[in-house]
């Protein structure tokens, strides 16, 4: 009697921790970018955001290679063109986002890129509830953009960024899908104490995001995945508060939360039939 108790809370705790296990996933890849995010952003000052994607980008991608070893499986012509389009579009997007992080905080930065994948989603759904998304992401948006007097104080410039990052983002998801059937400039930036920073950088923004999601998508469903990666946008805001010291206006706040209810809603109410999403389509 008392074996089989003790054993029956055991199963019990071992399904619960295995259930908690891909959440704590999710949310750990989300603060992970965060912070690789705004580690990023203080080596601006030593090789500008040009610099900076170089290094994030290049050390990413010998990460990935020694992880992944891709040359173990040659690619046809048409593959590797999908592939060369698939990588303009992050390195697109990175280099815009960093571009953008010079002169618009953080959070609200990814809010504004969001716009991206939530305007993929919403172009492959036709569900009359997708319209309640779709409003509330066109009202955050509206809030944070500099329309008029310019509500929210967001420089332009930052904000033009910022949206050419989430088209080069729902270029990625596009790109992303069609390569989804393979395996899965100054003198200081050569510098020792450089390199190494934009390796810590590279390995805390990238590699180690798309290692804990690979673990979440294996054993979440992708409504609960798009749910907590729909947390950006306020982990963002949250870490360029403690790291960067970038504090957000109420409006900035509310706008950021219509962005996130939308990209949640979107992720709750999408068609069970359609593909699920993949590291690299959440990944910035």
């Amino acid at each position: 009697m008392g074996r089989g108790f003790i054993g029956y809370l055991h199963r019990m705790t071992s399904h619960r921790f295995s259930n908690v296990v891909p959440l704590l996933a999710v949310l750990g890849s989300v603060i992970a970018l965060g912070i690789g995010t705004s580690l990023a952003k203080q080596l601006f000052a030593l090789v500008g955001s040009l610099g900076t994607t170089a290094l994030r980008v290049g050390f990413s991608a010998l990460i990935l290679l020694l992880l992944w070893r891709p040359w173990r499986w040659p690619l046809s012509r048409q593959d590797a063109g999908s592939v060369l389009r698939y990588g303009v579009a992050l390195g697109g997007m990175n280099l815009l986002f960093y571009l953008a992080l010079r002169s618009i905080p953080f959070g609200v930065a990814v809010a504004i890129e969001f716009s991206g994948p939530l305007a993929v989603a919403m172009w492959s759904s036709r569900q009359r509830v997708d319209f309640v998304w779709l409003g509330l992401a066109m009202l955050g948006l509206g809030l944070l953009l500099p329309l008029g007097q310019g509500a929210a104080g967001l420089d332009p410039e930052g904000v033009g960024y910022a949206l050419a990052a989430a088209l080069c983002w729902g270029a990625y998801i596009v790109f992303g899908k069609r390569v989804g059937h393979l395996h899965a400039g100054q003198s200081a930036l050569l510098a020792p104490s450089v390199l190494l920073y934009g390796l810590m950088v590279a390995a805390i923004s990238s590699a180690l995001p798309i290692s804990l999601e690979m673990l979440a998508l294996k054993r979440l469903p992708q409504e609960a995945f798009g749910i907590m990666t729909s947390l950006e946008p306020a982990v963002a805001a949250l870490l360029g508060w403690l790291m960067l010291g970038e504090n957000l206006s109420l409006v900035q706040w509310g706008a950021m939360a219509c962005i996130m209810l939308a990209a949640a809603g979107s992720a709750v109410t999408a068609r069970h039939d359609a593909p699920k999403s993949t590291p690299a389509e959440v990944v910035t």
